[in-house]
């Protein structure tokens, strides 16, 4: 069991708030975890579905984590580019222990290089574009490699969340925490994966997503110029 653990959420504008909430709700569980959600600016700041956070850390501020985790959401093109955003993420990255993501997370982690190498993943709808920026991509709800734990999309947060507890204090701290938040998913629908939702359903996301395609290309082709 850790005695003391640093965990680090690097937030900004219109993340999407279950990417961070699930996994914080699990790791602030683990005795002697220490949670600092932070942003640039530090302060507040507003989720992609309109729920606020207030009193947040700078990055800046923060000398050195643990564990560092992005979540993802509808901000991630802004954040791209945000360059004074992504050298903190880096340079936590680079110093932590596990360097972790959640959704289009790992498209953040993967910018400022700290993917360069690793298998990884992120929400479905992302992953060629992950891919197209050298990682290694899995269609898998958690992939780790190496010191590098990245998980799917949205709710895939919770099942990351687990795993790396399991790596942090053992497999049955992490069940004792599953059963404690009565993680038992048993949803009304099999349409959570592209390969299993009516065409329909499916086609219709994809063709919203590939809206977004544009934009978050154009950011990405920003910071190689």
């Amino acid at each position: 069991m850790t005695s003391s653990l640093s965990v680090v959420f690097a937030l900004y504008p219109q993340l999407t708030q279950l990417d961070f909430t699930g996994p914080f709700e699990v790791l602030q569980r683990v005795p002697g975890a220490r949670l600092l959600p932070a942003s640039r600016e530090g302060g507040g700041l507003t989720a992609d579905s309109g729920l606020a956070f207030a009193g947040l850390a700078r990055l800046s501020d923060i000398e050195s984590a643990d564990v560092l985790c992005v979540p993802g959401g509808y901000g991630v093109t802004a954040a791209l580019g945000d360059r004074e955003f992504l050298a903190e993420v880096r340079r936590l990255g680079q110093g932590a222990r596990y360097v972790t993501s959640v959704c289009s997370g790992s498209l953040i982690l993967a910018a400022v290089g700290l993917l360069e190498g690793k298998r990884a993943t992120c929400h479905w709808a992302w992953r060629p574009l992950l891919a197209e920026l050298g990682v290694t991509v899995e269609d898998a709800r958690v992939v780790r490699d190496g010191n590098v734990i990245t998980g799917g999309g949205v709710t895939a947060g919770i099942d990351f969340a687990l795993a790396l507890v399991a790596e942090l204090a053992g497999v049955e701290a992490a069940q004792r925490i599953q059963l404690s938040i009565e993680y038992d998913p048993a949803p009304p629908f099999d349409a959570g994966h592209p390969d299993r939702a009516p065409a329909a359903v499916a086609a219709a996301l994809r063709e919203r997503v590939a809206l977004q395609y544009p934009d978050r290309r154009a950011a990405l082709a920003a910071l190689r110029a």
